[in-house]
């Protein structure tokens, strides 16, 4: 929340009339003095995240595209590719950017106490902090320069070293990178789908081990520096914790963190105070979920390898069908499920047997796949969320219309998915034995040494008395 009130005040000040002013009075090496002073490192710091949006939704343009099938058929040599990925892949590894710190240090201190500093934050997952802490200036500043509305931040000043629940990082981190580490995770996974060049191992690894790191940062991040994010107990009762605060529906006076759907409606406050361009440039960025549906909808089974438009056009029916079940299986259960228990599970009966049919017809007269039903989940869930993306901005005019309840109901359903995927790899880390006392021993590494109980400050109980 402190990162998040800094980068939003930084944004605010780009948009200000005095670091106008300063920047056409100022002469160049001052002005170069007042930007890396001031904004510069929360500028630096979004367009690397930018750049990795950009590099892999470009490579994923070329994947399904069918650019990079062209290139590898007509072409049977690749050692110039080779030989530059080996270089990326060294500089990906972080050896070229952590040299200036090396030798500062090497400097002040000796070269091999530097290279042993250097070890051992590397050991103390530094990296990973750091690329995590990266995506709260990005997304705040960037938001900030959007959309304005930066606010303060009530961030407290009680004691930190306590275990902080899932359902609290979700709400502190869902958009900010837990819903954008899932998009980029999964252009990677489409991206070694669709790809010839990826289908080498070592290629793969060299071209997106980067952008795999930040992925894993993003959504393990939270939970690597929470004391006690992997114990095994605390993560069963965090999830119970977080599917309670998901459908609780509580009181008008309920605040976020009692109820999900107050949290859903803050995190849009920057929409509603928004003007028309920053609407308009929203919608603009949300369309590039549609991207997936129609790259994707091409290489199912069922396209026969037709390049026509009409495969993209014809694949909306996949979405108003699964729209209709959902609207019916909905209405079912608010007009019966209560007193008229049979009826609704009549109704859902009847749906199920509908979708085996029509699995069945399809299977039978076309050329559909059953691994279609899958890959399709990779087009339509993201355009069922740039759906919902864009009704957000457009509240006004569909908050009372018969429209806006089923998108309340669809996006609290992607909520429970993105709180499943998040946290499938932190119940297999919690899981694993030995992963939480070495997850304890790394976060408090100088007070062990110092002899400290460390049981007692994380769970914050006072020690018994002698007497």
């Amino acid at each position: 929340m402190f990162e998040a009130k800094v980068a939003s005040g930084n944004g605010e000040q780009v948009l200000s009339r005095d670091v106008y002013r300063l920047g056409h009075r100022l002469d160049f090496f001052r002005m170069l003095s007042f930007f890396y002073t001031t904004v510069g490192f929360f500028f630096n710091t979004m367009m690397i995240v930018l750049t990795v949006y950009a590099f892999l939704w470009g490579r994923l343009y070329l994947a399904l595209s069918g650019v990079e099938d062209s290139v590898a058929a007509n072409t049977t040599n690749n050692k110039a590719l080779g030989a530059i990925l080996n270089q990326q892949f060294i500089i990906q590894l972080g050896l070229f950017t952590a040299l200036p710190m090396i030798v500062e240090n090497s400097l002040e201190h000796g070269f091999l106490t530097s290279i042993w500093e250097f070890i051992t934050m590397m050991l103390q997952l530094s990296s990973v902090f750091y690329t995590f802490s990266m995506g709260t200036h990005a997304h705040y500043f960037g938001r900030t320069i959007l959309h304005g509305g930066a606010k303060y931040r009530a961030t407290g000043r009680g004691f930190v070293v306590q275990h902080k629940s899932f359902a609290e990082n979700y709400r502190l981190y869902a958009r900010s990178y837990f819903i954008k580490a899932i998009e980029l995770g999964l252009i990677l996974t489409v991206y070694v789908a669709y790809n010839p060049v990826a289908k080498e191992t070592f290629t793969y690894i060299a071209l997106t081990i980067s952008s795999w790191f930040l992925v894993v940062s993003w959504i393990l991040g939270p939970f690597v520096f929470n004391p006690s994010g992997f114990d095994w107990l605390k993560t069963v009762y965090d999830f119970d914790d977080f599917m309670n605060w998901i459908w609780y529906h509580g009181s008008v006076f309920a605040k976020a963190e009692q109820i999900s759907k107050k949290w859903w409606e803050e995190e849009q406050d920057h929409l509603r105070t928004t003007g028309l361009w920053g609407k308009i440039l929203e919608i603009i960025l949300d369309l590039r979920f549609f991207f997936f549906q129609y790259g994707i909808v091409y290489q199912l089974g069922i396209a026969a390898r037709s390049k026509s438009i009409a495969v993209y056009l014809l694949s909306w029916i996949y979405v108003v069908v699964a729209l209709g079940f959902f609207n019916i299986t909905t209405y079912a259960r608010d007009k019966y499920a209560a007193r008229e228990h049979i009826y609704f599970r009549l109704v859902q009966l009847l749906v199920v047997v509908f979708f085996i049919v029509l699995l069945v017809a399809l299977l039978q007269f076309t050329t559909f796949k059953f691994s279609d039903l899958f890959v399709s989940l990779l087009a339509f869930i993201p355009t069922g969320w740039g759906f919902i993306s864009i009704a957000q901005v457009l509240r006004p005019f569909l908050q009372n219309t018969m429209i806006w309840g089923t998108i309340v109901s669809v996006a609290r359903l992607y909520e429970i998915m993105f709180g499943i995927i998040v946290m499938v790899p932190v119940a297999v880390l919690s899981w694993l034995p030995g992963f939480q006392p070495m997850q304890t021993r790394i976060l408090f590494n100088e007070a062990f040494s110092r002899g400290l109980r460390i049981f007692q400050i994380v769970t914050g109980k006072k020690p018994k008395s002698d007497v």
